[in-house]
């Protein structure tokens, strides 16, 4: 039996797979001193975090709407009106286009309340909504149901959805961080307790998954205080893959960078376990691509597209890798 520091990788539904490996580890008597992971393992990590273990994780993973469709699939709602702010909607390219259109003999005023019905009707229609989101919010769906599961898997273990981070820390006793991408100041932000004590936890989690262009950015509220002394507010924050999907560093290097992110912290003092999937390994049985990839995975441009992607967000974490 040990105390470890986990990572929890980064990676859409890789999440599952580390249900094994967590219930291989909590078997085996281990326990966790401090947890940091990114999108999908900021998932797994706030978790486990607020008390779940394995077996009640598994159960979440597999769970079901009415119609028998994955409760996952329901992360994929369309934005409504309610999405986008006044100030959105008129600094939005729609809405500039239409001031270039002049319609005879009536008034600037009438002209201005028109184009705000054309645009309201055009967000009723769910593609057109997608669109303007993609545009105008960084990413197609909006994210309020993800949110708000995560929000009711907290609620279970009495974490309340305004919990911040510090409310967290306090009632968990747990150091728990999650990694996110500052897109404004093109930084990387590792929020917990220290660096972030107002900002609610699910929130946290749900800039971390914010995958771009799938889901809308977040922008930093006033109301959650300011990051490591900095304000924040008005900051478009996304997925934190972008910058490190495998944060492993943060767990094993004490410096006068990462001190007051982390804590003083004796990265010695306990043993260091990440959880990630190496896709360079075969899977016994399955082949190494679909039978019948689609037409665009063919294209020589979708593989250089993959390949920056995949550069951008790991090249970082395989260099700590290898050192480790």
């Amino acid at each position: 039996m040990a105390l470890y520091d986990a990572v929890f990788e980064g990676g859409g539904a890789k999440g599952i797979a580390f249900l094994g490996s967590l219930e291989i580890f909590t078997q085996a008597g281990h326990s966790f001193r401090r947890l940091i992971g990114t999108s999908a393992g900021a998932i797994t990590a706030s978790l486990v975090a607020a008390g779940y273990r394995p077996d009640e994780l598994a159960p979440i993973v597999l769970e079901r709407l009415p119609d028998n469709r994955p409760r996952f699939l329901s992360f994929m709602d369309a934005p409504g009106r309610e999405d986008f702010s006044d100030a959105i909607i008129q600094g939005s390219v729609l809405q500039a286009a239409l001031r270039q259109v002049n319609i005879p003999f009536l008034g600037e005023a009438v002209e201005e309340r028109i184009d705000r019905m054309l645009i309201d009707g055009l967000l009723r229609n769910r593609q057109f909504a997608e669109l303007f989101s993609l545009a105008e919010r960084g990413g197609i769906y909006a994210g309020n149901a993800f949110l708000a599961w995560i929000e009711e898997k907290f609620a279970a273990k009495g974490i309340e959805p305004a919990d911040s981070f510090a409310e967290f820390h306090r009632k968990t006793g747990v150091d728990l961080s999650l990694v996110a991408t500052d897109v404004t100041d093109a930084s990387m932000l590792v929020l917990n307790h220290r660096t972030a004590p107002g900002l609610p936890v699910a929130v946290a989690v749900r800039m971390s998954m914010s995958i771009p262009f799938v889901w809308q950015e977040v922008a930093w509220l006033p109301d959650w205080g300011a990051y490591g002394g900095r304000d924040l507010a008005g900051h478009v924050i996304v997925d934190g893959g972008v910058l490190s999907n495998f944060p492993i560093r943060l767990l094993n290097v004490l410096d006068d960078h990462v001190r007051p992110i982390m804590g003083a912290t004796d990265p010695g003092a306990a043993g260091t376990v990440g959880f990630l999937i190496d896709e360079t390994l075969q899977v016994p049985g399955e082949p190494r691509e679909s039978k019948t990839p689609s037409p665009i995975s063919r294209l020589k441009m979708t593989h250089r597209v993959s390949g920056l992607l995949d550069t951008m967000m790991g090249a970082g974490d395989n260099e700590m890798i290898r050192l480790y």
